[in-house]
């Protein structure tokens, strides 16, 4: 429902009509709840005209002052982040990811500059440390992978030692199917995660890496839905996104409860925020944008591989929707989390930060994007416009291809329904996209299990068979 710009209407009055209500009793919870709220209301009550298509196309993302927020760090961070020194390859892949989402390619020199200064933080046994000379990390050793990867040439490949890293996992695997994240260190989900990511994205998945590690995911589902770090602890954002998205990996998503995981999930996005939320009574953040919005593409390609009459499409106009709420997400992110210089945030209020910036621009690819299931691939996809989007031809008379133009001509009159706050690209042959705000807010798609741009998973994975299979022959 579009907020109206009226100045009859006071910010305290939107917040008090729209926002969770507290059944009148005032906790510290519900305060921090209700300034929030007032803030998001003051936020879109400065934007004028947002109860018209022509005051959402003046809603845009500030890709200039993104990327000059982003490419102010990529050669070198001030003194100010030496409690990050331990993050290195993090930052790295934070800023590399969000440009690549804004289109942006480095230069020959800037990839070679990277590769050099990951293979510092590049462990002789094995795996990723935070920086030069600490011991390897299973989550920065993802960091590292997958910024290479973003790279995607011959040297940022060659340059990870390939076996080593495999021996070093499999000293991470603990008999219960978890990894320990670092020698010495704790297991949960997130190790799962990361090491199964790795190991994917390098080619090394083998039995003895993988054995148990969907059970010990599963064990991690709560009586909420969601999925914890560790069995008997509180379901959240990113362990419940980290354990589907390992368990995707691994092919055992049934081996949760889907059904309670969709509706926990799903009830972690506030209708008047447009935002998640990361755990059951907290404030929404802008990362939950990918870590429970990068949720729901995966689930929505696996109810398409399960039943190919299940539609993203489906609803009683046979317009999309989906999971979640793709518009009002995107509303958040472009309303409340830009900061005007450059960067995005948790939420007003917030300084912009890499970490930030990398995961509101995911989500908002992700909602922007529609995904689905594809056999040949064994992996998920893009749905494309030149796909037959309302089901198979009925049997009236007419001829497959007649029926399959009409269905065509239905989805385009319906699919392109013009709303205040967005608006839906489809371009024959082009992936399908609901963009809110204006037309120039289109990311390029990431894939929602790595978190890399769709395309470059699928170059890097080729890329690795073919040098493999190079290095094999020699």
């Amino acid at each position: 429902m579009p907020i109206p710009s009226s100045d009859s209407v006071s910010p305290q009055e939107i917040a008090n009509a729209l926002g969770l209500p507290d059944d009148g009793i005032k906790t510290q919870t519900s305060q921090v709840q209700a300034e929030t709220e007032l803030s998001i209301a003051a936020i879109r009550l400065s934007h004028p005209n947002l109860d018209s298509r022509s005051g959402w196309e003046n809603v845009k993302l500030n890709r200039a002052a993104h990327v000059r927020f982003v490419m102010r760090g990529l050669p070198g961070l001030s003194e100010g982040f030496t409690g990050l020194d331990a993050s290195k390859p993090w930052l790295i892949y934070w800023m590399l990811h969000a440009l690549e989402l804004m289109s942006v390619e480095l230069s020959e020199g800037d990839r070679s500059r990277v590769v050099s200064t990951l293979a510092t933080c590049q462990h002789p046994d094995g795996g990723f440390g935070g920086g030069h000379g600490q011991i390897s990390h299973l989550a920065t050793t993802y960091a590292a992978i997958h910024a290479l990867a973003i790279l995607g040439t011959e040297e940022a490949y060659r340059s990870v030692r390939r076996d080593e890293l495999y021996r070093w996992m499999l000293r991470m695997k603990q008999p219960d199917g978890s990894f320990v994240m670092h020698d010495g260190g704790e297991s949960d989900v997130r190790g799962s995660y990361c090491a199964l990511a790795v190991a994917k994205m390098m080619g090394i998945t083998t039995p003895e890496l993988t054995d148990k590690a969907g059970d010990f995911v599963a064990s991690c589902q709560t009586y909420e839905g969601g999925i914890s770090a560790y069995p008997g602890l509180e379901a959240h954002g990113g362990y419940t996104f980290c354990g589907l998205a390992a368990l995707a990996i691994l092919d055992r998503i049934d081996a949760v409860d889907v059904k309670r995981l969709t509706a926990w999930a799903a009830a972690s996005q506030f209708n008047f925020e447009g935002g998640f939320q990361g755990r059951t009574n907290k404030l929404v953040d802008g990362c939950y944008a990918f870590w429970q919005g990068g949720v729901f593409p995966i689930l929505e390609a696996h109810f398409k591989r399960k039943d190919p009459r299940w539609s993203v499409f489906r609803d009683d106009r046979g317009v999309p929707h989906g999971l979640f709420d793709r518009v009002k997400l995107q509303e958040y992110l472009l309303l409340c989390c830009q900061d005007a210089r450059g960067g995005l945030r948790d939420k007003p209020g917030k300084r912009p930060d890499y970490y930030h910036t990398c995961y509101c621009l995911s989500g908002m690819s992700c909602a922007q994007n529609y995904y689905t299931w594809d056999d040949s691939l064994n992996d998920i996809r893009l749905i494309h416009a030149t796909e037959t989007m309302l089901g198979e031809a009925g049997p009236n008379g007419r001829s497959a291809a007649k029926e399959a133009d009409t269905h065509w001509e239905k989805f385009l009159e319906e699919f392109r329904e013009p709303r205040f706050n967005s608006m839906d690209v489809v371009v024959q042959g082009q992936p399908i996209r609901t963009v809110t705000g204006s037309i120039e807010n289109i990311l390029q798609a990431t894939h929602p299990v790595y978190n890399i741009r769709i395309d470059k998973v699928f170059k890097w994975q080729q890329l690795g068979a073919a040098m493999n299979q190079q290095q094999h022959i020699s």
